[in-house]
């Protein structure tokens, strides 16, 4: 039976290696992301991609986006949530309260409505049942100085995919969740890591990186476990970038 993954934030960064190495590996893949021009330059013209523009962060676009793959493919084995923003580097007091919303709305809440939206998906497939990765963060662990809306939602993350595991078991959906720390895309380099990333000392230092292909290696391996097992939780790292010693 041929696997179809759901793969949020496919445009960039990690969800963009994500989707790639699936289709390497033989899956059908669903690309979503809020702009068409890097979905379809991240499918790449592959037959078993789909490209669906989509905002997370709003409900009937999600069931729209789950109602199109279910037409195209017939079912759901995968979702990779993988959608996030980082949002505005500045101390608490000065953060606007829309942009605390925008982060919220897209790491949280979008995590949680294509959960909401695969879990329905999954429970009512034969054979059902199906599997979700959620993208945390190093934050989920460890925040980074200027981050409370970033840190707070990843934090959420966990419980929200340790909420979803319970409540898979029955239904035969696992969920698991990767914390990447400083893979080389875009972000990171947005917040320094090449020329002076700001540390909890307020000193800046520049960090060590990894190739983003190396996360999406991780997470196909964690798609491609049989339904007896799964990865609860996986921390991967750049070596030696400030981690556990960051604070």
């Amino acid at each position: 039976m041929e696997r179809v993954a759901v793969v949020t934030g496919a445009g960039s960064g990690i969800g963009r290696a994500v989707a790639r190495a699936l289709l390497e590996a033989g899956w059908r893949v669903a690309l979503a992301g809020r702009r068409p021009e890097p979905l379809e330059e991240a499918a790449a013209g592959h037959d078993a991609a789909l490209t669906l523009p989509t905002d997370v962060a709003d409900a009937d676009q999600v069931e729209a986006l789950f109602d199109a793959v279910v037409r195209r493919w017939g079912r759901v084995d995968l979702l990779v949530n993988n959608a996030g923003a980082f949002g505005p580097t500045v101390p608490p007091d000065e953060l606007d309260p829309a942009a605390w919303r925008a982060v919220v709305d897209v790491n949280l809440t979008g995590a949680m409505l294509c959960s909401r939206a695969a879990f329905a998906r999954m429970r009512a497939q034969e054979p059902r049942g199906g599997r979700i990765i959620n993208n945390g963060s190093i934050s989920a662990h460890s925040p980074r100085p200027y981050s409370a809306a970033y840190t707070a939602t990843k934090h959420a993350m966990t419980g929200l995919t340790k909420s979803l595991s319970l409540d898979g078991r029955e239904a035969g959906i696992s969920v698991g969740q990767i914390d990447i720390g400083n893979t080389a895309t875009e972000i990171m380099e947005e917040l320094g890591t090449a020329t002076g990333a700001r540390q909890a000392d307020g000193s800046m230092r520049v960090e060590p990186t990894f190739p983003v292909e190396e996360a999406a290696r991780a997470i196909l391996f964690m798609a491609s476990l049989p339904p007896s097992c799964t990865v609860d939780s996986m921390v991967l790292t750049a070596t030696g970038m400030p981690f556990l010693g960051r604070g």
